[in-house]
């Protein structure tokens, strides 16, 4: 359990820093995904992304 939960914690911080480039792409703008904006700052948390993209990734993996 703790592996999966150090996984998406890991995915959630990489998608967040990489938000502006693949904002470009549609990533980051799902449903699902949540925008915070306080005191001039806007933190972005991309759930649905981050599913997303494991998925996407699984299925390349086991393609592979």
């Amino acid at each position: 359990m703790f592996r999966w939960m150090f996984t998406i914690f890991f995915a959630i911080c990489v998608l967040s820093a990489a938000a502006p480039w693949l904002a470009k792409l549609g990533i980051g703008r799902l449903p699902g995904d949540v925008r915070l904006r306080w005191r001039g700052k806007e933190m972005v948390f991309p759930f649905a992304s981050t599913v997303l993209l494991s998925l996407v990734f699984n299925l390349l993996i086991r393609l592979l």
